[in-house]
């Protein structure tokens, strides 16, 4: 059996219903002949990089399954068949995708599980607290050494007189013009 992946646009005029629908139909041709679903994700309505068929949206689903190669043409076929597939592709996963593929599922796992292990989290505070109770309170005083740090800093030399007597020079050099009031 070889690792396959699957990812299918549904057009963006089905309902939920219609859509889970479709994908049941081919999740059942899959495991009607002999192939075990892996993975399945909803990627959700998003925009098509170009319009097909007039439309600029569709519903993205993906499935990840174990096949022998003529399932891949009889799936295929019924996507072709379905008029509520816009665009589809199969493609097998060589070794690399396949161990890519099963740490992305590791990963997504592990986030449905971390608002549980969230959830946990007060419950091991309070049992680390009740420890920290339970414990011999043992506190030496020690001489505490502060160490000062002095930075001194240089004074900034001044700008010479001869740049500020440039500047004094070319503000006065300017006309200042007023604007003439008109009188009626």
């Amino acid at each position: 059996m070889n690792k396959y992946e699957a990812v299918f646009i549904l057009t963006p005029v089905l309902s939920e219903e219609q859509i889970k629908e479709a994908v049941e139909k081919f999740k059942g041709i899959l495991s009607a002949n002999g192939a075990e679903i892996v993975n399945e994700e909803d990627w959700g309505l998003k925009k098509l990089a170009y319009p097909i068929e007039k439309k600029t949206t569709g519903y993205y689903r993906f499935l990840e399954f174990d096949a022998e190669p003529t399932v891949i043409d009889k799936l295929e076929i019924q996507f072709r068949r379905d008029e509520r597939v816009l665009r589809f592709l199969t493609v097998r996963q060589d070794k690399f995708a396949a161990e890519y593929a099963a740490k992305r599922r590791g990963i997504k796992a592990n986030a449905k599980a971390a608002p549980a292990v969230v959830e946990e989290a007060p419950a091991k505070a309070e049992e680390v607290a009740a420890v920290v109770e339970e414990a011999p309170a043992v506190v030496e005083e020690a001489p505490v050494v502060v160490e000062e740090t002095v930075v001194v800093a240089e004074p900034v030399a001044p700008a010479p007189e001869s740049a500020n007597a440039e500047v004094a020079a070319e503000v006065a050099a300017e006309e200042v013009v007023e604007p003439k009031t008109e009188e009626a």
